[in-house]
Order: structure tokens, then sequence, then C-alpha cells
């Protein structure tokens, strides 16, 4: 029996509220460039039956042209998509009354597809509204039994089981799973390499800023001392190819021995178009590292046609794994079925969804005698506070070495907060942040590595009253 089975709460009251920041450096991934961005930022009070109360906390970046990427729809149209799924998702929470957190989740999800799909929200976009949801539902409890998150999951607290949602991990001992699970004490950083980014000094313009940090790729590798990279293509063989060479030509003298990803963000129509640059890439002498350093290659094709075709083509040459086309809990095993080896996590997807496909991992790797599927830690434009630390926390406790970190790049910081919320986490988490005169809080990143010890606290890796 998990010990989640004896803790029941109810969501007795919800507080949202938005944030925004102008970003210090052009972000393109897709089809989109990014210049500010807007957070939502939920707060919510849990109740057991004995009367028992506390207050729990989750944030996200409301980023559009991501969850939806129909060209007929404006930024704004996403933002509210975005919107309408928390709002539905926060009704159907406070009706849905006493339950484990896994359990209140798990009741919701098929209401919250349905009722999303009646106002014609894909399932990523009726994914958002949960995920914050159980965020801060599950940070209320781990504040109420003073529990860190990793030993709320580890010992099943949460009350994860397996269900009829999830019927491929029929026998699957969950409960071992998660005990034999173990926090990091830090993660590498895998640095995101947009398709605007500046990649050496002669890159930049007169509008770049002039704040100390980074700019360039370039200064990227000599300031954090990075290792692991995310790069970015765009769909035109001929562009990448060429962009794909300079990139190489920074990463082969600069950063030392390097990994890195390469993600197509859904902008090659079919696995043949991919496929062609993959083998394009591997004809170019200058391109032979770069190519060797690829761990595997990440939602190359449309989520439209993504889970139609077969792909073992490609994924024998090179892994490869889906990420926007994870919408629905049972996305990953249609995948696997297809010839994908990975699926992306993303607590804008859910942090049950990354722990469930986390545990299909274990079970197929365990049956096949291997490492050859996998779970790989992708980034959503996480802020420094709330939202980077709960990421961060569940990455490092799935056991994932390196994670994709893009938000402290674009955004300076903690700039958007207040002095003394600023001021709150550096003293709360002083291996994660550092303050210099003057300036906002700032990730701290050491040899490509961040330390995370001290988000083993109470509640969801947030050691700071919400």
């Amino acid at each position: 029996m998990s010990q989640g089975e004896g803790v029941r709460v109810r969501l007795v009251d919800a507080e949202l509220m938005e944030r925004t920041v102008r970003l210090r450096l052009p972000f393109r991934f897709g089809i989109t460039t990014m210049t500010q961005a807007r957070q939502a930022v939920l707060r919510v009070r849990v109740e057991r039956s004995d009367g028992a109360s506390a207050a729990g906390i989750a944030a996200e970046c409301l980023l559009p042209k991501w969850f939806d990427k129909s060209p007929d729809l404006s930024d704004a149209d996403n933002v509210e998509q975005l919107r309408t799924s928390l709002a539905i998702a926060l009704d159907l929470y406070r009706q849905a009354g006493a339950d484990t957190p896994f359990g209140l989740s798990a009741s919701v999800y098929p209401q919250q597809q349905a009722r999303c799909a009646a106002f014609q929200l894909n399932p990523l976009v009726a994914s958002y509204g949960p995920a914050l949801v159980d965020r801060a539902v599950i940070d209320a409890v781990g504040r109420m039994l003073g529990l860190s998150f990793a030993q709320m999951v580890t010992r099943n607290v949460p009350g994860l089981a397996v269900t009829a949602l999830t019927p491929d991990l029929a026998g699957f001992d969950l409960d071992a799973f998660l005990a034999s699970l173990a926090p990091r004490p830090s993660i590498a950083v895998r640095h995101t390499v947009g398709l605007v980014d500046a990649l050496g000094e002669d890159d930049l313009d007169a509008s770049a800023p002039h704040d100390g940090l980074p700019r360039t790729l370039e200064e990227v590798v000599r300031a954090y001392g990075c290792r692991y990279f995310k790069i970015k293509v765009a769909g035109d063989p001929a562009a990448d190819l060429d962009r794909l060479e300079r990139i190489a030509a920074v990463l082969d003298t600069s950063a030392g021995p390097y990994l890195s990803t390469l993600d197509g963000n859904e902008q090659y129509g079919d696995v043949e178009g991919i496929t062609e640059l993959w083998r394009r890439i591997g004809e170019r002498s200058s391109l032979r590292q770069l190519a060797a350093s690829v761990l595997c290659i990440e939602q190359p094709i449309k989520r439209a046609v993504a889970l139609e075709r077969d792909v073992r083509s490609l994924s024998a040459l090179k892994p490869m794994m889906i990420d926007e086309s994870d919408g629905n809990l049972d996305a990953f095993p249609r995948a696997l079925a297809l010839g994908y080896q990975g699926v992306s996590s993303k607590n804008c997807k859910g942090f049950y969804k990354s722990i469930l496909n986390a545990a299909r991992v274990a079970r197929r790797n365990g049956e096949d005698g291997g490492a050859r599927f996998f779970l790989s830690a992708e980034d959503l434009c996480t802020w420094a506070g709330v939202s980077t630390q709960q990421d961060l926390a569940l990455v490092s406790l799935l056991g994932l070495a390196h994670v994709e970190r893009n938000g402290h790049h674009y955004v300076d910081g903690m700039s958007f907060a207040p002095d003394d919320e600023q001021d709150r986490f550096v003293a709360m988490h002083p291996d994660l942040y550092h303050r210099a005169p003057g300036q906002p809080a700032r990730l701290t990143i050491r040899q490509g590595q961040l330390a995370i010890g001290s988000l083993n606290c109470p509640g969801f890796a947030v050691n700071v009253t919400v």
C-alpha cells in the first residue's frame, strides 16, 4: 500500500496572477520569434479532512506558438487558449472533492480533455491547466506534511497508481520504481541555440544588451562552461546546414568535448525531409564532430502527421523523440510503436505524465536489457524562481543528467520580480542564485552545472513563503 492512499485533500481556494517580462534577446523557435513573455502564477489552498490546510504555488510561461501553432491564431489567441485551459481545470478541481493528489489529477483528466475539446483546444493546450494545478497542490501537500518533493514521490505520497489511463503499465511495480528514485545534487545545463541567436561577436547588432550576461554562443561557452547544447533547426535543409556549420565552428574550437540534441520544432513535413538533413550532415567533414555529439533528434515532424508514419528508417541511425506530439497520456506508447525511442519531460505537460513516462522507459529498458528508451528534459522558457525550481526538482529526481535551460539566457534573471522577492529566493536557495549590487538575482552556473541541493525543502522545491 502506498503512503499516498492516506493523504486526501480538496482544493478550497485558488488565486491567479500574471507577470510580463521583456526578453533581453529575441528567441526564435519554430515559427515564432519572442521579444517579450507572460507567465501565469497560481496560488492554491488545499484542505485535509481534519481541517488542516496549506498553501502551494506553481508558475508557467504563457507561451504562444508552441501549444498550438495554427497560423490562423494570433499570439494573443494562443495565450487566451492557455488561460481557458487553466480556468476549466480550476473549475473541475474545485468540483472534484477530496482525493489523493494523483487521484484528483486522474479523475479530472478525461473531463479536462473533453471540455477543452469542446472549445477546440488541442490536447497539449488542455494539459496546461492541470499541469499548473497539480504542481500547486503537491507543493501545498508537501508544506502541510513537511516533506520535500523527492520524499513525497519516493514514498508515493501523491498516490500514483496504474489506472485505465495507462493500461500499458499493468503489472508494473510502480511503488518500487518510485522508491528507487533519488534526487541529484546538481544537473548540467543544456544551452539552447535559438534560430536567430548570435554565434560570435560579428553577429551582434546595436540592439544587443550590455548587461554583463553572455550574448553570443562563444560568450556562453566562456562564461558558463556549458558542455551540452540544444540546437534548433528550421526545416530548410540548405539554410540549416549552413547554420550548423557556423555553430560547429564555435563549439568545435571552444567547448571542449560536447554533446548536443537537434530540435526540429515540427519544421519538417515528413520523415524523409529530416532524414535528408541528417544524411547531408553526415556528408560534411565540417560537421563531423557536431554529428557525433548528437544524442537524439527532437520532434522534427509536424504533429499532424508525426504519429501516423513509421520513423524506424531514421531512428535506426539516430534516436528520435516526441515533444509537441506528447499531448495525451497514451502518446508515448503510440510513438514507441512507430519507432520513436524517447519523449520530453516538460512541467507544462504535467509532472505526473513525466513520472509515468519515466516508468514506461524503465519498464521498456528492463525488458530490452539496455538503455535504448529515454526521457529528455526540455524547457519552455521557464523563468528563474518557482517555474525553474520545480522543473529542476522533477528532472533531477527522474535521474536525468542534463536539462535544457533557456529562460536564464533570454530573461535577465528575476528582473520581473520585486527586490524583496528576489532577495528571499537568493537567501533560501543560495546554491542556485547569486545577486550582485544593482543587478537582478540570476542563476549560478559553474562549469556548466547548477547546484540544486536547496530544492530538497518542504513542498515542491520552493523554500520561500507563498
